[in-house]
């Protein structure tokens, strides 16, 4: 695992073909933290995966709860996004050709909605290790503008050590716990992740990040998918589980999971309410609840 590691993490910046991120990207990557926009799907592509999404909603309700997280092995659409060829190849130019998504987290704030995310770190609860090897491609269907509530970015806060959260439980944080960062943030040192619909943005676990409430009249949605390379490892619990969506998995450190034939068929339910289990007992690990928030 080490060698691997050293080898994909570390290497010269123009050492390895790369296949979307040139070197002054991963340059940026390696300095910041993270990189956008890149342009993965056109504005009419993402525009019918949103319209999918809502005929869910439309069949089995708003999708909140533990639906939120892990939706892609619920929904095809979903699937289809955490397999998306060029959203692949940016993770790739990252940590290398073999890639697992441990989980997807839909963001959905409702024009006019207060549902905010406060200053956290991704890694806090998560329990992968190396975390310095997982990346979070956020993917917008939708808008991601200052007045919809996009994300921001503290360039450069992923060099810090894992930083001490409170857990607040907010009814309007859309964070599993309503995790807050316990340090001061320095608010004109911070970049705003504006993205239009088919583009993301790519950050590292430990990226300072939050997002405001949408104040703009159109919903803003973005699915969150989490990579990583084979060799990390699950610290907190046995027995986790991550779907492998290019190359091979040498390591066996997850569980192999099975993506949806249908939309929230018997058998993409059955494997998402087991897979859920697991990570819930990741996130809430220390809480006396059971469910991640709506």
């Amino acid at each position: 695992m080490a060698a691997e590691r050293e080898e994909i993490m570390n290497a010269p910046t123009g050492a390895i073909a790369r296949k979307v991120l040139e070197s002054a990207h991963i340059e940026n990557w390696r300095r910041n933290g993270f990189h956008l926009p890149i342009r993965v799907m056109s504005e009419e592509d993402a525009a019918d995966l949103a319209r999918r999404m809502e005929a869910c909603e439309a069949a089995r309700g708003p999708i909140e709860g533990n639906d939120r997280h892990k939706t892609h092995l619920l929904y095809t659409w979903a699937d289809e996004i955490v397999r998306h060829p060029r959203i692949l190849d940016a993770v790739e130019d990252i940590i290398g050709p073999n890639i697992l998504c441990w989980t997807t987290n839909l963001f959905v704030k409702e024009a006019g909605s207060p549902a905010f995310v406060s200053w956290h770190q991704d890694s806090t609860y998560w329990g992968l290790y190396p975390d310095d090897a997982v990346v979070t491609a956020w993917v917008a269907l939708t808008p991601a503008t200052v007045e919809s509530g996009a994300m921001r970015f503290m360039p450069g806060s992923h060099h810090s050590d894992q930083i001490v959260h409170e857990d607040t439980y907010d009814a309007n944080n859309l964070l599993s716990r309503g995790q807050v960062a316990k340090v001061d943030i320095d608010e004109s040192a911070t970049v705003d992740v504006v993205l239009k619909p088919g583009e993301i943005s790519l950050h590292h676990i430990r990226m300072l990040h939050d997002s405001g409430p949408n104040m703009a009249g159109h919903r803003r949605i973005g699915l969150a998918v989490r990579y990583i390379p084979p060799y990390v490892k699950q610290t907190k619990i046995a027995g986790d589980s991550a779907l492998l969506v290019r190359g091979r998995d040498d390591y066996g450190h997850f569980h192999p999971e099975t993506s949806p034939r249908a939309d929230a068929d018997a058998a993409a339910v059955a494997e998402h309410a087991a897979a859920m289990d697991r990570q819930v007992a990741t996130y809430l690990q220390g809480t006396d609840k059971t469910k991640m928030r709506a």
